[in-house]
């Protein structure tokens, strides 16, 4: 490799405010054609990531959704600190960058009129990592939809459990399963939706366990790392390895549904359970 290097010119036609480089195929998009079509790239069909009210405003009717349990934040209980800082001021960071408080948003809105209890993962905060304020938003979600008898949606993004606070953050994993295992006490429907990324703790809990899971096209759906999984077993895994399109054809996922369509499909999902 050559030690020095000659960067590459400017394209002197590509506004930064007018256009974008889709994540995927790399082709410039008009930014309001992206926004318009919620982040989905008109050339590849490759899904951009949503924040969670993003994902909220486009899955539930306007103005029927109220947060719920919006005041918890994370706790701190190793006063865990690294290299780069403490956890505490990560932590406050993110609150104050993404106006969230932890990494999903709970609470009630309407599908098509058929009311729900919802959670929203934001990748955003921290990696979207499941921590024990994220894993007790979840519960009360849960607990909601038992109570009202109201379906549970979940919609995931994660990179993980938050080890930052260690078994704190494993136990959510138990934690959430039980809740979400209870509604089938009173035969109330969970549905788990699996955006890109949905991996380690998430994957391996409560994302994998709905009555349906349904995941949007080309989304990473994993525990381990595949470089991982290649250096354990020795082998070469394929390229589609660990995509939503691999797991559906495997059997570990039951549908996978284009970002636009989304709405429609958990309504009409939904519409049967209400009969």
């Amino acid at each position: 490799m050559a030690w020095f290097s000659t960067p590459k010119a400017k394209d002197k036609n590509f506004n930064e405010d007018i256009w974008l480089s889709c994540p995927k195929c790399k082709k410039h998009i008009f930014k309001e054609s992206w926004l318009q079509d919620h982040k989905v790239c008109p050339a590849c069909g490759h899904h951009g990531k949503l924040t969670a009210w993003e994902r909220i405003g486009i899955t539930l009717d306007e103005g029927t959704f109220t947060e719920l349990n919006s005041n918890i934040k994370p706790s701190d209980p190793l006063h865990f600190n690294d290299a780069k800082g403490s956890y505490k001021d990560k932590a406050a960071a993110t609150r104050e960058k993404t106006g969230l408080n932890e990494s999903v948003v709970t609470g009630i809105g309407k599908i098509n009129g058929i009311p729900v209890s919802i959670a929203v993962m934001d990748f955003r905060f921290l990696g979207g990592s499941l921590s024990s304020g994220t894993g007790e938003k979840i519960l009360r979600a849960a607990n909601y939809a038992y109570e009202k008898s109201v379906p549970l949606i979940i919609f995931s993004a994660s990179g993980g459990a938050r080890m930052h606070e260690g078994i704190l953050s494993l136990m959510q994993m138990a934690k959430t399963c039980a809740g979400v295992a209870r509604l089938n006490d009173r035969d109330i429907p969970f549905i788990s939706v699996l955006t890109d990324p949905t991996t380690g703790g998430v994957s391996a809990s409560y994302a994998m366990v709905g009555d349906l899971n349904l995941a949007e096209p080309g989304a990473l759906i994993a525990f381990a790392g595949r470089r991982v999984i290649e250096e354990t077993i020795k082998q070469k895994l394929p390229d589609d390895f660990q995509t939503a399109e691999y797991l559906v054809e495997h059997g570990f996922i039951d549908k996978i549904v284009h970002r636009k369509e989304m709405k429609n499909t958990l309504s009409q999902i939904l519409s049967f359970y209400n009969r």
